[in-house]
């Protein structure tokens, strides 16, 4: 049986920074989804504990990898042409449009990985993904050091914008370790919660009916 896991929630912070003891990845504009892989098959359950019912593509292809178990934080999404997330194309999407951007393995094969330091936890996630080759799911790579120069390449692309985490801190929510930097200019913000808000209501809805 797996454990439950409580997704870290980045706090959000004004401006990027350059510190060598953090990597900074893309902010993909999607749904942020944990993916519970176990005895063939995949949930994905949203950061407020709602299982996701319109991804089958998605858990089917996470349900074949040569795993025994594990555990994936990552974001469910849909890009563009240009490879940018479209949080709107997402919400009416076509399911085998749906990607899904692993940036961490929390458990792998019976063993918990959350007490490691996120760069290995990284690592295994990279290897079990280049293993396995798997479609439309993608390992989420990241830079070192540099978070002011991605921030700035991420808003000139009209992207959401940037997440700084400790490169060497365990699974946690305490202390704070990640933290997201948004692009105050990004287009796309206009009405995201309310949308998203909605779509989760219509999940919660499907789930709890008989």
């Amino acid at each position: 049986m797996l454990p439950q896991v409580q997704p870290i929630n980045p706090s959000r912070i004004a401006a990027p920074f350059d510190d060598a003891d953090f990597i900074f990845e893309l902010k993909h504009d999607g749904f942020r989804a944990v993916a519970y892989v176990e005895s063939g098959s995949c949930q994905l359950v949203s950061r407020k504990d709602i299982t996701y019912k319109s991804f089958p593509g998605v858990c089917k292809t996470l349900a074949g990898l040569k795993v025994h178990d594990a555990i994936f934080d990552g974001e469910l999404v849909c890009l563009d042409n240009q490879g940018r997330s479209q949080f709107k194309t997402l919400m009416r999407r076509s399911s085998r449009d749906v990607l899904y951007y692993a940036f961490d393995c929390l458990w792998l094969d019976g063993v918990d990985l959350r007490p490691l330091g996120l760069l290995e936890r990284k690592r295994v996630l990279r290897h079990v993904l280049n293993e396995n080759k798997p479609a439309g799911v993608f390992y989420a790579d990241h830079i070192e050091q540099a978070g002011v120069g991605l921030f700035k390449a991420v808003c000139d692309r009209d992207c959401e914008g940037i997440v700084a985490k400790h490169r060497l801190v365990p699974y946690t929510n305490k202390p704070q370790s990640w933290f997201k930097i948004l692009n105050p200019d990004y287009t796309e913000k206009r009405g995201r919660k309310e949308m998203f808000d909605k779509f989760l209501d219509h999940q919660q809805g499907r789930q709890s009916a008989p």
